[in-house]
């Protein structure tokens, strides 16, 4: 499969996340939980079933960028499943997708990729669609605007994760595992775990989101980026 149309397929699974995560009641830490635990076990069965192994040096090699794109992802998550709370699924998912024009706009500097003309122009016809959003919600509902602003805060952490991950050499999409870890400590900190509560409906869609859209869809993602430069991972963002 080419990086171009793994990366599409990533981004298409991702594009039904909010359907799924909007109607799961759980904190946005929990949610971001369960989806990484469920995704990261589901990728260690694929791996095993494919015979893909991780070496102690490639670890050991990588472990900060792990560490940082292992919070980035946590990050994203919290903020853009709190966005989907906040706001519409459309709002959210439009601020967040804000994120290419960050990648676009600091590619130069930190993958030292050359920003040719269109791109620019890309660059301020988002801008100004950004625009349009936010005063579309009047300045009589701050929700709308609060849920705007969480998906505008993933964007960020999701343009860290793009840059931390095509620093990441020799291994394959492992943010999954440290991600839960992490965010296991976070929510044990703060509100605790409430997935008891849950109906079968709604364990049914946290699955969903765990297999396909932290598992089929972060494999596909991160194989896509590996092939891909940063301002071409933006665009077909």
């Amino acid at each position: 499969m080419s990086g171009k149309l793994a990366f599409v397929l990533s981004m298409i699974i991702f594009g039904a996340v909010g359907v799924f995560a909007k109607y799961i009641p759980l904190f946005s830490s929990e949610i971001a939980f369960w989806m990484s635990l469920i995704g990261a076990c589901f990728l260690i069965v694929i791996f095993i079933y494919i015979k893909e192994s991780l070496t102690k040096r490639s670890i050991l090699k990588n472990k900060w960028r792990l560490i940082l794109s292992s919070v980035a992802l946590c990050g994203n998550w919290i903020f853009l499943f709190q966005a989907y709370k906040e706001t519409t699924i459309a709002n959210a998912a439009l601020s967040y997708y804000f994120a290419p024009v960050l990648v676009i706009c600091l590619s130069p500097i930190v993958l030292k990729e050359k920003l040719v003309s269109r791109k620019i122009l890309y660059v301020c016809v988002a801008i100004f669609g950004l625009f349009l959003i936010v005063q579309s919600q009047g300045t009589g509902d701050s929700k709308h605007f609060i849920g705007i602003v969480y998906g505008l805060i993933a964007a960020c952490f999701y343009t860290a994760l793009t840059f931390t991950n095509k620093c990441i050499c020799g291994l394959k999409e492992p943010e999954n595992t440290l991600a839960a870890f992490f965010l296991c400590f976070y929510i044990l900190g703060t509100t605790g775990f409430q997935v008891m509560t849950l109906s079968f409906k709604s364990v049914l869609l946290l699955m969903t989101l765990g297999i396909v859209h932290a598992g089929v869809g972060f494999l596909l993602f991160f194989w896509g980026m590996s092939k891909l430069k940063g301002q071409s991972i933006a665009i077909l963002s």
